[in-house]
């Protein structure tokens, strides 16, 4: 089941990329269904609060109408950051998987332990390196390729 998740978070962050988007995608799930998905969309709405994470969190606390998501279980390609793990705890999601790691700004486990400070009013389980590679790949190419085209202009 993580797996079948994750691939659709993998093509929430693909959608992201073909915007030109920092790729990363995000599914809520409740109970084997998806909720909302979502995908980076900050050049877009130039907006500093629309990361993936955040998009499906309201997305979802607007469908059920509760901004409460007790129950459900975040698939992410990439480790949150600080103000993503913050939303995630927050909306009191049960359980976070992703994909990458990220070793700069990950705030599950890599640079801060946000999803898990027992100074929190509530604690989210989560579970790193699902499809790790294939996630790890895509943000990496992308930003190779942003590099390298900044480097023709």
């Amino acid at each position: 089941m993580q797996e079948k998740f994750m691939n659709v978070a993998i093509k929430e962050a693909l959608k992201a990329k073909e915007k030109d988007e920092v790729p990363i995608g995000a599914v809520i799930v409740i109970d084997g269904k998806i909720i909302s998905r979502a995908h980076n969309l900050m050049e877009k709405t130039q907006l500093a609060t629309a990361h993936a994470e955040v998009l499906a969190i309201n997305k979802a606390c607007k469908k059920l109408k509760s901004w409460r998501l007790d129950n459900a279980e975040m698939y992410i390609t990439v480790e949150p950051c600080a103000m993503c793990a913050g939303a995630i705890a927050n909306a009191r999601i049960k359980k976070v998987y992703f994909g990458a790691y990220e070793s700069k700004s990950g705030c599950a486990e890599s640079k801060y332990k946000v999803l898990s400070d027992n100074g929190l009013n509530h604690s989210v389980e989560y579970c790193g390196g699902i499809k790790q590679e294939i996630c790890a790949n895509i943000i990496k190419n992308y930003f190779k390729s942003k590099r390298i085209k900044k480097s023709l202009d």
